[in-house]
This record gives structure tokens, sequence and C-alpha cells, in this order.
């Protein structure tokens, strides 16, 4: 069994290709949450959809994330932990991890980027990119300044 005891969550998120060991990510859906309770500060929630494949042809444990949110007006936000919404997922080859969880921002737009830190039955860490995506405020229904 693979143990996360030890991974490094400052591992280098460089050469991605050369680290993934088989692991890919994709985002399924984003949706923007207009009804969801936020902080004042933060009022726009999206939700985001993703699974994580394992391509390849080891066991590989997903031991932590590492999230990055720019915002329009320069802010940054760096989210790192263990595991994934409170799972350290153990997946075989062929095999996948879906899950959905949310990001709120204050400004109308921002770009999300990040990876996923994870390690083989080896012992040897994989990392592997989350696709970069925009979270845009959708514009008011209703306005026609023709």
């Amino acid at each position: 069994m693979t143990r996360c005891l030890g991974y490094s969550s400052s591992v280098s998120d460089t050469n991605h290709n050369d680290r993934t060991h088989g692991l890919r990510v994709a985002l399924d859906d984003l949706l923007y949450k207009p009804d969801v309770l936020t902080p004042p500060d933060r009022p726009h929630c999206f939700a985001y959809y993703i699974t994580i494949h394992n391509d390849g042809e080891e066991v590989i444990t997903i031991c932590g994330r590492k999230w990055v949110v720019t915002e329009a007006n320069g802010d940054v936000t760096a989210v790192e932990g263990d595991g994934v919404v409170g799972e350290t997922p153990t997946l075989g080859p062929g095999e996948t991890f879906s899950y959905h969880s949310f990001h709120v921002i204050r400004s109308s737009h921002a770009r999300v980027e990040g990876s996923y830190l994870g390690v083989t039955e080896g012992g040897e860490p994989a990392v592997v990119a989350i696709p970069t995506f925009d979270l845009v405020l959708p514009e008011p229904e209703g306005l026609d300044f023709a």
C-alpha cells in the first residue's frame, strides 16, 4: 500500500511530462453559481468538476494539490494541501477519480492553474498539471447597449 508520508508539496512543478507517470487531468465542467452564499469580499462562486485519469501502468496515490488563482485585479491566492477534497485516492492503471469543488473570487474574472502531487507504489513522485481555466462572470441578461 502506497503511503503519502514524506511526500513533498514543494515538488517542483517543472517537467510535468517527465513526471506524470501516466496521470492526466480533465476539467469536465465549470459553472458560475450566483445563488451560493459567499463571503462579502469574494462574492463570485464557480463550481468546477475534475477527473483525474491514470493512463499509466503503475498504481498512483494522489497525496496533495496546489491551486493558484490569479484575479484580474492582480490578487493571487495559492491553495495547497494534503489530499483532494479530504481524500487520498489511489488509482490503478485505467482508473479515474472524479470530484467537484469551487473557487470564490472578488473580481470579474480570474485564471486558475495548478497541479496534483502523487506517489507511485515504488515511491517515485508523480506531478501532473491541472489544465488552466478561466473564471469569467457572465454578462448580465437584459442589457442592450446597441
